[in-house]
Formats: C-alpha cells, sequence, structure tokens
C-alpha cells in the first residue's frame, strides 16, 4: 500500500499529459467509472450475493466459480461481495474528510483574506504548523489516542487537510477582494457575511471543486493505508484496505484475487478522480478546451 500522505494540487503533471494524449475519451471515461463506483456504494446492500462480512469454514480459500466469481478468502468470505460491500465503506470515509476540510478550510481562508492583518499572519503560521504534519501521521496518532475505527482517523485527517483548501481559498480571495464589484458592495453597506458567502464564494466554488476532487482520490489513499495497517476499519466490516491486508495470507497460497480485487479498487479510483480534479484544473485555467 502507498502511504503518501499529501494531497497535491489540481496542477499539471504526469497525469494531466496522460490525459491530454487520450483527449477527453479518458476523461469520460473516469467519469463514467466514478458514477458506477458511486451507484455500487449505493446499491451495495442489494448487488451483494453472499453476506460480505460472514463466511464458512468449508469455504476457505475457494477459488473463481459460479458461487464465488472471485472466490474466498481465508475466513469463507465471498470476496466479490466483500468488494461490493466495501466500496461504500471506503467511498464515505473519504467523502467526509473531503467535506470537512474544504468546509473548515474555506471558513479559515475567506475569514482571513476579507481581515488581513495580524489575523491573516497569525493564521497563516497556525496553517504552516498543522501542514507540516502528514495526515496519515495524524491519524495514527488518533488512532493511539482514541482507539482503532474511522471516527478519529477521519477527523485527524479532515484537519491535516484543511490547509491545502484555506491557502488555496486565501489566495483566491485576496485577489477577488480587490475587484471593483467588491468594493462596490462595501460601499452600499453589505456585510462581511453577505459579500464573502453569496458573492465571493460561488466565483471561488469551481476552483474548490477541482481541488477536492484531486484531494479525494488521496484522502482514499491515506484511509486504505490505515486500514491496511489494521488501525481502520476493524474486520468482519468489509473495508478494501483491510481486504488488501487480510488477503496476503491468500497470496501466498496461490489465491491472490482477494488481495488483487481490491488493491486494483483502490487504484481506479484515485487515478479516475486525480484525472477529473487534474482536468477541471486545466479547464479553470484555459488549458483545455
Amino acid at each position: 500500500m502507498s502511504t503518501h500522505t499529501a494531497p497535491k494540487a489540481a496542477a499539471r503533471g504526469p497525469l494531466t499529459r496522460l490525459r491530454v494524449l487520450g483527449g477527453g475519451r479518458l476523461r469520460q471515461t473516469c467519469l463514467v467509472l466514478l458514477v458506477l463506483f458511486v451507484l455500487v456504494a449505493l446499491l451495495a446492500p442489494w448487488l451483494t450475493p453472499h453476506d460480505p462480512a460472514f463466511g464458512r469454514l468449508g469455504d476457505t480459500l475457494l477459488g473463481p466459480g459460479a458461487d464465488h466469481w472471485l472466490g474466498t478468502d481465508q475466513g469463507g468470505r465471498d470476496t466479490f461481495s466483500a468488494l461490493i460491500a466495501g466500496t461504500r465503506t471506503s467511498l464515505a470515509g473519504p467523502l467526509a474528510v473531503v467535506v470537512f476540510s474544504t468546509v473548515l478550510g474555506t471558513a479559515v481562508g475567506l475569514f482571513t483574506a476579507w481581515r488581513g492583518g495580524w489575523i491573516d499572519a497569525l493564521t497563516a503560521r497556525v496553517l504552516d504548523i498543522v501542514f507540516a504534519f502528514p495526515a496519515l501521521l495524524l491519524a495514527i496518532l488518533a488512532v493511539a489516542l482514541f482507539g482503532k475505527g474511522m471516527t478519529a482517523p477521519v477527523i485527524a485527517m479532515a484537519i491535516a487537510y484543511m490547509p491545502y483548501t484555506a491557502r488555496l481559498v486565501r489566495g483566491l480571495a485576496v485577489q477577488e477582494k480587490a475587484r471593483p464589484y467588491i468594493a462596490a458592495y462595501r460601499v452600499q453597506g453589505h456585510s462581511a457575511l453577505f459579500v464573502t458567502v453569496r458573492r465571493m464564494l460561488p466565483t471561488l466554488a469551481p476552483t474548490l471543486l477541482a481541488q477536492s476532487t484531486v484531494n479525494f482520490g488521496y484522502a482514499l489513499l491515506d484511509l486504505a493505508a490505515l486500514s491496511f495497517l489494521g488501525l481502520g476499519v476493524q474486520p468482519p466490516a468489509p473495508d478494501w484496505g483491510a481486504m488488501i491486508n487480510q488477503g496476503q495470507a491468500a497470496v501466498l497460497q496461490g489465491r491472490p484475487l482477494s488481495a488483487i480485487a481490491p488493491a486494483v479498487a483502490v487504484v481506479l479510483v484515485v487515478v479516475a478522480f486525480n484525472v477529473v480534479g487534474e482536468s477541471l484544473g486545466d479547464r479553470l485555467a484555459g488549458r483545455d478546451s
């Protein structure tokens, strides 16, 4: 598992160059893939042919077949059912991280950009301190303090991801604040809350969406790594990271699908979110038609 711990800005990179070579086809494929994963997560209880949390000892490490399409793991659980059910768990955690970090980072960025002065300088120093701690490290510290599970790591990672959004919003808001229409609203006596939320925020929303899309992929990777280490979602609850961890024993016994299937799912979702996020960033920067 990768232990990448910091989201990247929605800027040009290897994934962008790959997207350019493939034209809009790769972007459309990634969008379809993301929609498919979301639908699977929403419909998971009705799509699983077997109970994903419980298995039979007599079905341990079975190969692919008509009854078990991807075989079974060392606990006799159906790998295909666990993969489908794990989609909901594996996407819900990153969604919570992105939502909380985006809301908090946007609020901090808008407030500091509007007030300026010593408040802006002090907030920038605090964000630098938080920025210095990798998200995965904070998540492990949260587990050490509050126990295994997803609640504490999600909160810790949301705090770790917040400076990226706050810095982005603050920089854009400072530029937007200097525009004439903002001065016009201030002259008319509109409150700071009205100007920043009702007028400034909608202008920043597309860029925020692009950055949040990229952040989602990295949050998924971090949380999957946490579950892989045995500190996130706990068995028998299905989760892609935990499935990869549990599937290591099956790989040694010649049944690699229980580890390969969730690993492929993680890679596909992370790549898809990065391609879509970079594509949005390019469109906003005028680098794509």
